[in-house]
């Protein structure tokens, strides 16, 4: 009789990969045999959820709410409808879908889309493991920590959780991201060699902040570096416009802009640039660790609880980045900083033997073990 795991999230890009990462961990140790793998959980606009089904994983979506920390009269009502109206609808599918389902255990990611299926879990008597991904637990883990057996953390010092229930392990990442080619990455963005290369990464809610960051002075940045720009794709046509206007054909060749970034894309990317400049999600902070690369990371200050400066200022005190908070944010410095790294090598080394030190590239690994032991014992 298969095994079963149910894996829930809210939904994100942050939520789901980790997800594919364990799931592909699980599938090497198992050779897909005698496992049967669902999602349960929110579903999303962009299309992140169906990567999990290009996995093999069943997936199903429930409703799910979350609660707003801004009050203005619109957010109170949204915060009523879902607290009273869509989190209790999305509990009872869970009930029904786990009771049929009759998973073996539920990994959880977090976030406001697995709230109603942990809790229906536990109602169930459905082992629950948990992961954080960030320096400071999120609300919704803090709640459904006393339903778990395990939460596994990302950063040595995470916050708010019971001490004799946290396994250091990291943020689970694709490992197949690592493996990109520079000739590939070469070809694909048709990439010149005759300078330092730059990605630059926004990230699905500080996109635009981050583009118009560079694109205040583009032509300055273009004088010393190959850039490719991650734009995101609501933003994608208008900045493309705005460059040829902006651009001389000289410099046009430099600059290599992208709405969006496949996995096989994203490995090319990564392995062609010398240095990542960024927003600071768990998943973007282990994935540039992993890879060895020095970066710039700026926090999304909108973030839930601050949440990406936690994490940004974790990496920094490992001194694996430089950091640039919102507030004190102007083009000039971004690139002034970036100029600094490359002008001094050892610097520049230092940044990339230190982020090594930092990364945790075998989380997956480690997970997906943990699980298995605790189903087949």
């Amino acid at each position: 009789m298969a095994l079963k795991i149910v894996f829930t999230g809210g939904g994100t890009g942050g939520h789901i990969f980790p997800i594919v990462a364990v799931v592909r961990e699980i599938k090497k140790i198992t050779q897909s045999e005698q496992v049967a793998l669902y999602y349960l959980g929110a579903n999303d606009k962009i299309g992140f959820v169906s990567s999990l089904k290009k996995e093999g994983v069943k997936v199903k979506t429930i409703l799910t709410g979350k609660i707003r920390r801004h009050f203005d009269p619109l957010a109170l009502i949204q915060n009523f409808i879902d607290v009273f109206v869509k989190i209790p609808l999305g509990i009872v599918q869970s009930f029904f879908s786990l009771f049929f389902m009759a998973p073996d255990v539920i990994f959880s990611k977090g976030g406001y889309g697995s709230l109603p299926v942990v809790f229906a879990g536990f109602v169930l008597r459905v082992p629950i493991f948990l992961h954080e991904s960030d320096s400071k637990a999120g609300l919704v883990n803090r709640i459904l920590v006393k339903f778990a057996m395990e939460v596994f953390v990302s950063f040595p010092k995470t916050k708010k959780f019971p001490a004799n229930k946290m396994l250091v392990v990291g943020n689970p990442i694709r490992t197949e991201l690592l493996k990109g080619s520079v000739a590939e990455g070469q070809k694909l963005f048709q990439i010149t060699g005759k300078k330092p290369v730059i990605l630059i990464i926004g990230g699905s809610q500080g996109a635009e902040s981050m583009n118009n960051l560079i694109l205040d002075i583009l032509p300055e940045w273009l004088e010393s570096f190959e850039l490719i720009h991650l734009t995101g794709q609501h933003h994608y046509e208008s900045i493309k416009k705005e460059v040829q206007v902006l651009l001389s054909p000289e410099l046009k060749k430099y600059y290599h802009p992208v709405s969006f970034l496949e996995e096989g894309e994203l490995k090319s990317a990564f392995a062609v640039s010398h240095l990542i400049i960024s927003r600071a999600g768990a998943g973007s902070i282990f994935e540039i660790a992993a890879l060895g690369k020095p970066s710039i990371l700026i926090p999304l200050p909108a973030a839930a609880q601050n949440h990406q400066l936690k994490n940004a200022y974790a990496l920094l005190e490992a001194g694996a980045t430089i950091v640039i908070e919102q507030a004190n944010l102007t083009p000039h410095l971004v690139l002034r900083k970036t100029k600094h790294i490359f002008s001094r090598p050892e610097d520049f080394k230092e940044l990339s033997q230190k982020a090594w030190n930092f990364a945790k590239p075998k989380a997956g690994k480690i997970i997906a073990e943990y699980i298995m032991a605790y189903l087949t014992n």
